[in-house]
């Protein structure tokens, strides 16, 4: 049976702000009521594709604030430790995908998740689709693998603008319930972003994170939630 209590959860994501943006809600839920433990591994540093080029120390005020947003974000909704890594922003196809093996493997063999929630496979973004395919790949269930179970979440802004004809559509089976609190946290966390919250009708602004809780709400006939693919469960 698939339960998410008292468990040791894992969210690795890409760029700073994906470990909100698609289940903050949820995180702060299951670390406030039901005795998780929750860490985020950042993969990359989120900032320097909007330059021309790759040029980190043109970057490094704000590379260095944007590391301090996370731990504000991380705060919001209760995230016990974060490991933040260096991956090139939105280049993730130009690193072997064994280097970001070999950091989920690392991080799994530290931490010991038996939850772990990673992005679809199917997002707009390069680097998701990669993260999800290094986390697929380091979580082989092996003897002896701890982690039990494995989720991918929605970003939004990323999830939703792939087009409909891309053959690894977000169809949701797992939908969590969470309370008007909880999104307020998750809502507080991206308002820690500097340089990714964005206003109204922005997929990340407030009032659309708002939404879109009630949006997978409705679908569970809850005031809020947030929706998963079960991509591995072993009971």
């Amino acid at each position: 049976m698939l339960t998410l209590e008292n468990k040791r959860l894992l969210v690795v994501v890409a760029h700073p702000d994906d470990e909100l943006l698609g289940l903050g809600a949820t995180v702060h839920r299951l670390v406030q009521r039901h005795g998780c433990t929750a860490r985020a591994v950042i993969l990359g540093e989120g900032l320097t594709s909007r330059a021309a080029t790759r040029a980190p120390a043109q970057w490094a005020t704000e590379l260095a604030t944007h590391r301090a947003n996370i731990a504000h974000a991380a705060a919001a909704v209760g995230y016990a430790s974060t490991g933040i890594y260096n991956f090139a922003d939105n280049r993730f196809d130009s690193v072997d995908l064994l280097d970001l093996v070999k950091v989920v493997e690392q991080e799994k063999e530290t931490y010991q998740p038996e939850v772990i929630f990673t992005h679809h496979g199917g997002d707009t973004n390069i680097d998701h689709r990669r993260t999800f395919e290094a986390v697929v790949t380091a979580c082989r269930p092996l003897p002896g693998e701890p982690m039990r179970t494995l989720l991918a979440c929605e970003t939004p802004s990323s999830t939703e603008w792939q087009a409909a004809s891309y053959p690894q559509p977000f169809l949701p089976n797992i939908f969590l319930a969470v309370t008007e609190e909880d999104v307020a946290a998750k809502i507080a966390g991206m308002e820690a972003y500097e340089f990714e919250k964005r206003a109204y009708p922005h997929p990340r602004s407030p009032e659309a994170l708002r939404v879109l809780a009630q949006r997978w709400g409705v679908v569970i006939g809850q005031p809020f939630a947030e929706a998963f693919m079960l991509i591995r469960h072993i009971g």
